[in-house]
């Protein structure tokens, strides 16, 4: 069942991959330049969080987009943006133009995602969501390690390295064009505004938000930070890459793993360690390179799978129609976090010193981990359930239920604005 599955949307996992390559190149090369171009720590960490405002941006307004023109035109003209906000970047070399075209990439990349990860949790039920979202992640953290590794090669001072993202964006669209589709069939999506998903499910947002604003701190300040502790640029993206190819073998044998046990003791258990190499980490310099590139590989298998852990969990409780609004709600929650957090580990290590940059990452996975065994206690482990998944239709076809209700639903957070959040109940 899961090879079919997994079959039935190789050509959608083919163009992620070339985009996850994209994302983890650009955000380091991106960090690298900043750091050559003295824009100073804080501008930098500004720069880097609107990749995220984007990425928020597009969880809101773009699904109706997507709705009018379908989901392949879609995909290319929005990998076609992409494309060109990288290669603006290496032509106008000035914070405010960075600021803006980080924004324009970061808009592209949330509707795909949106698009990819909805049709995962469709297909997916309660015995192989885990699972199935680990070979989507494996894929994506293998396009960030190459991307990485390009960088050793690819000079991030020249316009090589800019051009080599923006003709990999433009190489992603080729396999969903010349193949058949899958989208999401057989249920009318409902909405699932925020203040209900949190009260359905208040570990699922919790992890995502404190989570990404780790992977944002991480992406965008993380080269940085390599470098002020004496690390060379070659060092930097073995430094990036280390903490990727941890994440990447790790996460299938945890999601795996996370389909026998309870998902919040892998939660638990994955964010406690992460904290405890991130304090490891805070100690160390370029004295220590070899022990760093362990910690690093070690932190990446912890963090790099709560994501998929907590979007697993979610959807646990979750009925099948509720799926694709709450994976819009998920990205969108995920993205407040990302924003604050690049500005923040910014500002600490500006005012405070550079050790701040891991400390503050030992914290929030330390909070995501108390809070996962606290909410152990507030209900049993969710049922198993089965789904029908996917149904193949023509390239030109579009699910136009699935994305009215995306749309609608990310409208009436647009229009309300996120507001409190509740208190945790017992459910």
């Amino acid at each position: 069942m899961l090879k079919q599955q997994l079959r039935a949307i190789s050509s959608l996992l083919t163009s992620v991959t070339f985009i996850g390559i994209c994302v983890g190149m650009t955000s380091t090369l991106l960090s690298l330049r900043a750091t050559m171009e003295d824009f100073g720590t804080l501008t930098t960490g500004m720069i880097m969080s609107a990749y995220f405002i984007g990425f928020l941006f597009g969880t809101t307004r773009a699904p109706k987009d997507i709705r009018r023109v379908g989901y392949i035109r879609a995909f290319g003209g929005l990998a076609a943006l992409g494309a060109a906000s990288v290669l603006i970047q290496a032509v106008w070399i000035d914070p405010l133009v960075w600021f803006v075209m980080r924004f324009m990439t970061g808009f592209a990349m949330s509707a795909i995602f949106v698009i990819v990860e909805s049709w995962l949790n469709t297909m997916a039920d309660n015995r192989n969501r885990g699972k199935v979202l680990s070979v989507y992640l494996v894929l994506i953290y293998g396009g960030l390690v190459i991307g990485q590794l390009l960088l050793g090669i690819a000079d991030p001072s020249g316009f090589v390295a800019f051009a080599l993202v923006a003709l990999l964006m433009n190489l992603s669209i080729i396999p969903i064009l010349i193949s058949v589709t899958v989208e999401p069939s057989g249920n009318e999506p409902r909405k699932v505004p925020l203040g209900e998903l949190f009260k359905i499910v208040p570990l699922g947002l919790v992890n995502a938000f404190i989570m990404q604003a780790c992977f944002a701190m991480f992406y965008g300040i993380g080269p940085m930070y390599a470098l002020y502790i004496g690390l060379t640029v070659e060092q930097v993206s073995l430094f990036m890459a280390a903490f990727i190819l941890g994440g990447l073998l790790a996460q299938a044998p945890i999601g795996f793993l996370s389909d026998r046990i309870d998902r919040r003791w892998i939660m638990a258990a994955s964010a406690g360690i992460a904290a405890v190499m991130s304090l490891i980490l805070s100690q160390l310099n370029a004295d220590s390179v070899a022990l760093i590139y362990l910690c690093m590989g070690l932190l990446g298998a912890c963090a790099l799978p709560m994501y998929s852990l907590g979007m697993a969990h979610t959807n646990d409780f979750l009925e099948k129609d509720q799926m694709v609004g709450a994976t819009g709600a998920i990205i969108k929650v995920g993205a407040m976090g990302a924003i604050i957090g690049a500005p923040l580990v910014a500002v600490l290590m500006e005012f405070g010193g550079v050790d701040y940059f891991f400390l503050l990452l030992m914290a929030l996975t330390a909070s995501v981990s108390v809070y996962s065994l606290f909410r152990i206690g507030k209900r049993p482990k969710a049922r198993l359930q089965t789904h029908s998944a996917f149904a193949m239709v023509p390239p030109s076809a579009t699910s136009d239920g699935v994305l009215t209700a995306l749309a609608e639903e990310m409208q009436e957070g647009e229009a309300d604005g996120p507001g409190p959040m509740p208190r945790p109940t017992n459910d």
